[in-house]
């Protein structure tokens, strides 16, 4: 898989939100990129672990993050729903802790994806916001591994990677 482009942080006009965004060129077909963001399956491959899992517009889902701190600390848990559910097109995820989370696809030729990955949070100030772009930057390196048919072994988890991307996004790492 190709690098991951940057991802990039706008205001949204009129609130106090801001839109994490990333565009995506996959080597993979559409159905395998939304088994990846949009099954209890794929999505543990390289995000998180979701059950409760209803997968329909309003259904509820609770995201067990896999990756916790290198102190062996629990892994974080946040409650959310499914809001917005056009199967093999959008997933949407609204969680109390990350936001709003909606991966859109389109089809790009016979075995090919764009996907667009934005991720709408409320105003947390510059150094937050290179963390989550870190942090997003991270996870959709690991959905490309797993797309190549490597997922990520959870047990071998560090900060070192995101430290590198923290960096390069403008934090602290």
């Amino acid at each position: 898989m190709k690098a991951i482009p940057y991802g990039k942080a706008e205001p949204r006009p009129g609130s106090d939100n801001w839109l994490l965004r990333y565009e995506l060129q996959l080597a993979h077909p559409l159905d395998h990129v939304w088994a990846a963001v949009a099954t209890p399956a794929g999505l543990g491959q390289w995000l998180a672990v979701p059950e409760p899992w209803e997968p329909k517009l309003g259904g509820a889902t609770t995201f067990t993050w896999q990756n916790g701190d290198e102190k062996g600390g629990p892994p974080t848990v946040d409650e959310g729903r499914i809001t917005a559910w056009d199967p093999g097109r959008v997933a949407e995820y609204t969680l109390a802790l990350h936001g709003r989370a909606r991966f859109h696809l389109e089809a790009n030729g016979p075995g090919g994806t764009v996907l667009r990955f934005t991720n709408e949070v409320r105003d947390i100030g510059e150094e937050e916001r290179n963390s989550r772009l870190a942090g997003w930057h991270n996870h959709l390196e690991l959905l490309g591994a797993a797309l190549d048919g490597e997922p990520y072994d959870w047990s071998g988890w560090t900060l070192t990677r995101y430290r590198e991307l923290l960096g390069e996004y403008g934090g602290q790492g």
